[in-house]
C-alpha cells in the first residue's frame, strides 16, 4: 500500500551533463516516488537510468561534478545542500554489480562496515548485523567471504549491507543484469519482500520486466534522458510506442497487444501467463 505521507523522492526539471560530456544524460526529468511505493524504471540502454539513480543519494553532482540543474528532494532534504554522507542515511543504493561493493573479509563484517562508521554501539550493530541476516535469509553465509559466494549471493550481501543501515529508500541499478534466471527471481522476491515488510520505497532499475512488471506499482519509462511515461505498468506497457523504443515487453502483454489488434477486447492488460489464459478464456465464452 503507498503511503499518504509526503513523497520520498522528488525531481524537479532536473538535467544533468557529465563533465566533458557535450550531451545531457537527464533532460528536464520530472518525477514524484511515493513513500513506500515500488516503482521499477526501464528504458533502453544509455537512456540515463542510471544517471538517475546516483541523483537520488548525492553522488551527482557532488562526487562527479558537471553541469546540474533543477533539484532533487529526499525525504524533504534537497541533495543540493546535503553532503552524500547524510544522504547515505536516507538512501541506500545498490549497484548491478554486487563486487564493486563488497571488501571485507566475511558477509558478517561487510554488513556491520557500515554502520561501524556511524558510530553506532556495539551491541546495536550486532542486531542490526543479525536483523538484517534474517531479513536477507543468509545468515549461513556470515562467516564466508563474499568473493567465495555466488552472483545472486553477493547481490544479497550487498542488499543486507543497505538494510542495515535502515534507508528510507532502496535504489537498485539493474541488480539482476549478471544473475541467471532463477538467482534473478531470488533477489526480485526478496526486494519485494522488503518493500512490504518494511515499508521501504524501492527504486528499481531493470529490464527484465517479465519477473517484475506485476509486482510494481509504478512504472518510469526512460529514453534519451527524458521520462517517456510513467504510470500503472499495465496502463504504460500496453502499447506497441514501449516496444518501439527498445524496451522488451512481458510476453502475455505482446500477445495482448496483437490481440487487440483483431479487435479482441482487452480490459486488463495481461503482465502474468496465467492472466493472458484467463483473458482468452473469458473472450471465448463470451
Amino acid at each position: 500500500m503507498v503511503s499518504a505521507l509526503p513523497p520520498a523522492v522528488i525531481f524537479e526539471q532536473v538535467s544533468y551533463k557529465y563533465p566533458r560530456s557535450e550531451e545531457y544524460s537527464l533532460k528536464k526529468v520530472n518525477l514524484r516516488i511515493e513513500q513506500g511505493e515500488f516503482a521499477v524504471i526501464t528504458g533502453p540502454s544509455g537512456c540515463g537510468k542510471s544517471t538517475l539513480c546516483k541523483c537520488i543519494n548525492g553522488l551527482i553532482p557532488h562526487s562527479y561534478g558537471g553541469t546540474f540543474k533543477g533539484k532533487v528532494i529526499v525525504h524533504g532534504k534537497c541533495t543540493l545542500e546535503h553532503p552524500v554522507y547524510e544522504l547515505a542515511q536516507l538512501v541506500g543504493l545498490v549497484f548491478q554489480d554486487p563486487e564493486s561493493q563488497l571488501f571485507c573479509s566475511t558477509v558478517e563484517k561487510e554488513i556491520a562496515f557500515g554502520l561501524e562508521n556511524l558510530g553506532l554501539p556495539r551491541e546495536e550493530i550486532l542486531a542490526r548485523v543479525e536483523e538484517a541476516l534474517d531479513l536477507l535469509g543468509i545468515a549461513h553465509l556470515r562467516y564466508r567471504a563474499p568473493y567465495e559466494l555466488s552472483g545472486g549471493e553477493q547481490q544479497k550481501v550487498a542488499i543486507a549491507s543497505c538494510i542495515a543501515m535502515r534507508p528510507k529508500v532502496l535504489v537498485l541499478d539493474e541488480p539482476t543484469a549478471n544473475l541467471d534466471p532463477l538467482s534473478a527471481k531470488s533477489v526480485l522476491d526478496v526486494v519485494y519482500a522488503l518493500n512490504k515488510k518494511l515499508g521501504v520505497t524501492v527504486i528499481l532499475v531493470e529490464h527484465r520486466l517479465e519477473m517484475i512488471s506485476h509486482l510494481a506499482s509504478k512504472l518510469v519509462v526512460m529514453y534519451r534522458g527524458e521520462v517517456l511515461t510513467q504510470g500503472p505498468p499495465r496502463k504504460v506497457l500496453f502499447s506497441w510506442k514501449i516496444l518501439e523504443i527498445g524496451v522488451g515487453l512481458p510476453k502475455p502483454l505482446l500477445i495482448a497487444l496483437m490481440l487487440a489488434e483483431k479487435g479482441f477486447p482487452i480490459e486488463a492488460p495481461p503482465l502474468l501467463p496465467e492472466e493472458l489464459v484467463e483473458l482468452v478464456a473469458g473472450g471465448e465464452e463470451r
